[in-house]
């Protein structure tokens, strides 16, 4: 016969059990894994910048880690189809950028689809960029260049730091626009391709606002049209290329996606932290100092802009014949 001591032993001996069983299971629901965010630019550039710009603001809005993991590749579709083929637990992210919108006519076939594959979460800054000149070329404005290249067609260069990017579309957009032959001159990489134009081999260049600001202060290049709607605070006095040519407009985006079939409840949290985080001071002013401006637009508004893009960036590729590297 069990005594009432070995019962009352037993009874505590199963009750520290199951606080043990209930303290590992609450240990397990509450531990979440860190959200990736990938990147299909290398480390350094300006999506990588923006990544980790946001990356900490939105893991103290989510209360939880958030790491960057850079897969650079093919325009940022290695990063993409990486996120189209992962579990939409919003776990993993993607930060993209321009390149998108453009990818969906540049390449003849892509791994996924860029808008049925992915939840659009917030568009997380625009970037314009700029027109510079080397100092020896006899233009200083969008006027007195279309004219020097109207007289001298084919023997004017762009530099462009990779085939297909906004900056190499912006340029062909603009001689699109002008009606001028200007030929263009690919390197591998931004950094290579302004200081070619810094040295003189090269005439021109679209640029990242970011990077030749402090070129165009030295007076080492000559800014001759800004490629915003309006003109830059930064910059007062430099014209749009819109004042002379109606309409021009072309700007570097970056943007926050899921993948697609991920719960409404999930992708509006993760909306959500991300529009906060971007309006933040800090996240705000980090991003001004790359020369971008801070968005943190809806969900809907961002995915009816992609497609946007979509349609706009297909005629551009269209009229420059880009190939992918």
């Amino acid at each position: 016969m069990k005594t009432p001591n070995s019962c009352t032993r037993r009874a505590c001996l199963f009750g520290a059990g199951l606080l043990a069983l209930s303290t590992c299971a609450l240990a397990q629901t509450t531990t979440q894994p860190p959200v990736r965010i990938l990147v299909g630019a290398p480390a350094g550039g300006t999506t990588d910048t923006m990544a980790r710009t946001l990356a900490q603001a939105l893991g103290g809005e989510l209360g939880r880690t958030v790491v960057i993991e850079n897969r650079p590749g093919a325009g940022g579709n290695i990063a993409a189809e990486a996120v189209a083929r992962a579990a939409p637990d919003g776990n993993t992210l993607l930060m993209s950028f321009t390149s998108h919108a453009i990818n969906a006519s540049l390449y003849p076939r892509l791994p996924f689809d860029p808008i049925k594959d992915f939840t659009a979460l917030t568009m997380i800054s625009t970037s314009p960029s700029v027109l510079v000149a080397h100092p020896k070329v006899p233009a200083n404005n969008v006027s007195e260049l279309i004219a020097l290249a109207r007289s001298r067609p084919g023997q004017l260069n762009f530099a462009i730091g990779a085939l297909g990017s906004s900056l190499h579309l912006a340029g062909d957009a603009f001689k699109m626009k002008a009606g001028v032959f200007i030929l263009n001159i690919p390197y591998r990489g931004t950094a290579p391709a302004v200081q070619d134009v810094l040295a003189g081999q090269v005439e021109l260049m679209f640029a990242a606002v970011g990077n030749v600001q402090q070129h165009i202060r030295a007076g080492k290049l000559k800014a001759l049209g800004v490629t915003s709607a309006q003109r830059l605070a930064a910059f007062p006095d430099i014209p749009t290329i819109a004042e002379v040519l109606p309409g021009y407009e072309s700007a570097a985006w970056f943007g926050l996606f899921g993948p697609a079939r991920m719960a409404p409840e999930i992708a509006r949290r993760l909306s959500d932290a991300a529009r906060t985080a971007v309006q933040s001071a800090e996240v705000r002013r980090r991003i001004e100092l790359e020369g971008a401006t801070a968005e943190g637009n809806s969900p809907e508004v961002f995915a009816r802009f992609v497609e946007s893009e979509i349609t706009r960036w297909s005629a551009v590729v269209r009229y420059s014949g880009a190939k992918p590297e």
